[in-house]
C-alpha cells in the first residue's frame, strides 16, 4: 500500500509542478508585455522631450542668427591698449606673453597677428 500511495502522491506532485510551470510561463509573458509597454511609454516621453528641446534650440539659433546679422563689432587693437585712445609706443613682448597665457594657442596667434598689423609689436 505504501508504494501505491507514493505513486499517487508523486502523480499529484507532478500535476502541481506542471500547473506551477504553466503559471510561471504565463506570468513571464505577462511581465514581458508590461515591460514592453513601460519602455514604449518612456521612449515616447523622451522623444517628446527631445523634440521640444530641439525646437527651442532651433528657435534660439534663428534668433541669434537674426541678431548677429548686423555685423560683428570689434575694438581696434591699438585703441584697446591706449589709455587715452591715442597712439601708444608699443607693447613689451614679455608682458604680452604673460597677458596671453590664459588663451589658446590659436587665440594667441590671432592677437599677436593683429598687434603686428597695427604696429603695436615690432
Amino acid at each position: 500500500m505504501e508504494i501505491v500511495e507514493l505513486v499517487e502522491r508523486l502523480s499529484a506532485l507532478e500535476s502541481v509542478v506542471e500547473q506551477m510551470s504553466a503559471r510561471q510561463e504565463s506570468l513571464a509573458v505577462e511581465a514581458q508585455e508590461n515591460v514592453g509597454r513601460i519602455v514604449a511609454t518612456v521612449e515616447s516621453a523622451r522623444e517628446v522631450e527631445l523634440e521640444r528641446k530641439l525646437a527651442e534650440a532651433e528657435a534660439k539659433i534663428t534668433e541669434l542668427s537674426a541678431a548677429g546679422s548686423h555685423g560683428r563689432k570689434t575694438a581696434v587693437a591699438g585703441r584697446m591698449f591706449a589709455k587715452d585712445g591715442g597712439a601708444t609706443e608699443g607693447v613689451e613682448i614679455g608682458a604680452l606673453d604673460a597677458a596671453l597665457t590664459s588663451l589658446s594657442v590659436e587665440q594667441r596667434i590671432a592677437v599677436k597677428s593683429a598687434l603686428l598689423r597695427s604696429g603695436m609689436v615690432g
